[in-house]
C-alpha cells in the first residue's frame, strides 16, 4: 500500500485518474520489457510482455473515456509519483532468457498486486462513488488474474524452460 495515498480524501476524479496512471505505468513497464527482450518466436516472454501491455493499454483507455465523460478537461490532481509500482512489475524482473512460464508468472504477481491495491484501498474510502469504482476495478483485477492463470494452463510443454544461451556459430 503506498503511503502517498490519503484514501479518505479522493474524490472519484481523483481515483479514476490513479486508476489511469496505474495503468499507463504497467503498459509502459510491459512495453519496455517486450522492447528489452525482443522477439524470438511466437510464443516467448517478450510476445507475453507485448500482449499484456495491450490489455493495460486498452484497460487505461476505457477508464480515460470513462474520466472524459464525468470531469471532461479537468487537470489532474494526482500524479504517477503516489503509483509507483502498483501493478508494474518490477524493472529488475525479466531476464532475457526467461520461458513463458516464469514471464506468465510475472504477469500474474503483477495482476494480483492490483487486486491488492484496490482491496487495500477500499478499507480507507469515504466516497461511495470512489468505493464503488474501486471494488469494480478490483473485481476487473480478479478477470486478469483468472485470464492469466488459463493461458498459464493452457501453455504447451516445454514452456517452464528458459531459452538457452546458444552461440548459433558453433
Amino acid at each position: 500500500m503506498s503511503a502517498k495515498i490519503d484514501f479518505s480524501t479522493l474524490n472519484l476524479m481523483d481515483a479514476l485518474d490513479l486508476a489511469i496512471l496505474i495503468e499507463a505505468e504497467a503498459h509502459e513497464r510491459y512495453k519496455f520489457f517486450a522492447e528489452q527482450i525482443g522477439p524470438r518466436h511466437e510464443l516467448n516472454a517478450a510476445s507475453i510482455f507485448e500482449t499484456m501491455a495491450i490489455n493495460e493499454e486498452k484497460h487505461g483507455q476505457q477508464l480515460s473515456v470513462r474520466r472524459q465523460e464525468l470531469f471532461g478537461s479537468k487537470p489532474m490532481r494526482v500524479n504517477k509519483t503516489a503509483i509507483f509500482d502498483v501493478e508494474a512489475p518490477e524493472f529488475g524482473a525479466p531476464q532475457w532468457n526467461m520461458s513463458p512460464l516464469k514471464a506468465f508468472k510475472m504477469a500474474l504477481s503483477s495482476e494480483e498486486k492490483a487486486y491488492w491495491f484496490y482491496d487495500e484501498a477500499l478499507k480507507y474510502v469515504k466516497d461511495s462513488a470512489v468505493q464503488k469504482l474501486f471494488i469494480e476495478l478490483r473485481d476487473e483485477e480478479t478477470e486478469h488474474v483468472r485470464m492469466v492463470k488459463d493461458a498459464i494452463e493452457s501453455l504447451p510443454p516445454g514452456s517452464d524452460k528458459d531459452l538457452e544461451d546458444v552461440d548459433e556459430d558453433s
